[in-house]
């Protein structure tokens, strides 16, 4: 039962925080920290049960830590099946992190509305949680339709000038990519049922689905095209500058450091164990579009005045990393995708609460009004310098231990494409340094006082600082968490399997 109470508990505490508004206005916020305290513990609780034994390599030892299987509507072999393995529990440990920071980056900024956005923030957490959870492709479905609908209601409520336009195409595209997937799904268990005679969407049964080449192929990309929207990689990512730019803190906290990484999870659980053969001739197009989106989304960021818009490029530009890593299809690109997903979202997840804070006591998000303001902030400045650099994959932090496996990876399958990508050792310093010279140096502008981090905001920094440290300078424990899942992802890909 820990497996449904991982979703349960957020869900329930979001209802809960919900209702506490009519009571008090601070009962929301509280509640929802006490509801990730209870997840947190759950995560903890699961993560001791797991023996040393389970981490053999992949062959010696199964790679699943959990799981739980009921029935649900079983006509159509559909099943309530969830399993964890050291993937997804490294991805659930980020979700709940990135939760505290969620409610303590709106803890001030939500004054209207309080249990509705606390309640939607709750849920939209759920839905992740059930997205690295479901091994039944249709739950997986349900729980990815799931959380997008209050990620829209966080951005169109809850979000700034032209927060509707912005809720509005992320939607449409997630709704459209989504739908893609789901025509996939149901050809793909139409068609094991067609050679067996039996329906299921379970993802174990579903990887001995005999398919032919050019079937195959189609399906991957209904696959492939959900996921790199929601990635998002160019083309499919004009929607993510909009709603992190509109979004509330909270939202794009919970935007950038945990749906974004729905779609890269997709790409390692399913695309490529499902369709191993038409991945791999997809392969060099896929890196192609991983490159182009590091580079592309880099010379868009030091583009940018507005400072969220700017935040929002380099997290495409990130996401390129990691789709690169995902299609070089190697143990160390592997690993390296994996702490790419968890440094992004924790530094990502900092850049936009320091540019939350500073929308909030500025009331502008343009950086040609900004200015000087070290002199003014220097715990929140310097805050900003120690993720800006983190941020441009400064050895020692965890985006730099991401970036160097994925491209150790990917120079031994495409070297020219590495060397491209490369280039980004050039760029992401570029829009780091206009971060930090537009707002942080130079002249102050302000004609008022501006109130520094306080205590709580300096806690939230803090664990986030602590975190990319620990998974730069000791990445191992994280590493060894992975292998087994990613090993075991690769032999299901060994052709003749």
């Amino acid at each position: 039962m820990m497996l449904p109470a991982l979703i349960l508990v957020l869900f329930l505490g979001g209802l809960a925080a919900w209702h506490s508004e009519r009571w008090s206005p601070a009962a929301p916020r509280s509640i929802s920290l006490a509801t990730l305290a209870i997840e947190a513990l759950l995560v903890v609780m699961q993560y001791s049960m797991v023996e040393p034994a389970d981490y053999l390599p992949a062959g010696e030892s199964p790679t699943w830590i959990a799981d739980l299987k009921w029935q649900w509507i079983p006509r159509f072999g559909i099943g309530f099946h969830l399993a964890l393995d050291g993937l997804s529990l490294l991805l659930i440990a980020l979700t709940v992190v990135l939760g505290f920071m969620a409610v303590s980056s709106s803890w001030t900024e939500i004054k209207h509305r309080q249990g509705f956005f606390y309640f939607n923030l709750m849920f939209c957490l759920a839905g992740t949680v059930g997205v690295f959870l479901s091994v039944d492709l249709f739950l997986f479905f349900f729980f990815w339709e799931a959380m997008i609908i209050p990620m829209y209601f966080l951005i169109s409520i809850w979000g700034h000038e032209n927060r509707i336009y912005a809720a509005t195409k992320f939607f449409i595209f997630t709704q459209v990519s989504g739908l893609l997937m789901l025509l996939a799904i149901v050809t793909l268990a139409l068609i094991y049922h067609g050679h067996t005679g039996i329906y299921s969407f379970d993802y174990f049964d579903l990887l001995e689905a005999q398919l032919e080449p050019h079937v195959a192929f189609w399906l991957m990309l209904g696959f492939f095209i959900a996921f790199t929207v929601k990635l998002p990689a160019v083309p499919f990512h004009t929607w993510l500058p909009d709603a992190h730019t509109q979004a509330p803190t909270g939202g794009s906290v919970i935007l950038a450091g945990v749906m974004l990484k729905t779609g890269a999870y997709g790409l390692l659980r399913f695309v490529i164990p499902l369709f191993p053969d038409a991945a791999h001739q997809f392969a060099p197009f896929a890196m192609t579009l991983g490159a182009i989106s590091v580079l592309y989304a880099a010379m868009m960021a030091f583009a940018q005045s507005d400072l969220k818009r700017l935040v929002a490029y380099t997290s495409v530009s990130h996401m390129g990393f990691i789709l690169l890593g995902v299609f070089a299809w190697n143990l160390q690109a592997l690993q390296g995708s994996v702490i790419t997903m968890l440094a992004h979202g924790i530094s990502a997840a900092a850049l936009f609460m320091i540019a939350g804070a500073l929308q909030e006591r500025l009331h502008t998000r343009e950086m040609g009004n900004m200015g000087g303001l070290w002199s003014a902030a220097p715990r929140l400045s310097a805050a900003a310098l120690f993720f800006a650099i983190a941020s441009l994959g400064l050895p020692g932090l965890g985006n730099f231990i991401g970036e160097f496996l994925v491209l150790l990876g990917a120079f031994k399958v495409n070297m020219a494409l590495t060397v491209l990508t490369s280039l980004i050792l050039i760029l992401a310093p570029v829009y780091s340094l206009i971060i930090m010279q537009k707002a942080f140096h130079g002249a102050l502008r302000l004609q008022h006082r501006l109130s520094d981090f306080g205590c709580r905001e300096l806690a939230s920094i803090a664990l986030l600082m602590l975190s990319t440290l620990w998974l730069g300078l000791h990445p191992q424990p994280i590493l060894d968490i992975a292998a087994p899942p990613l090993q075991q992802a690769m032999q299901l890909t060994v052709p003749g399997r």
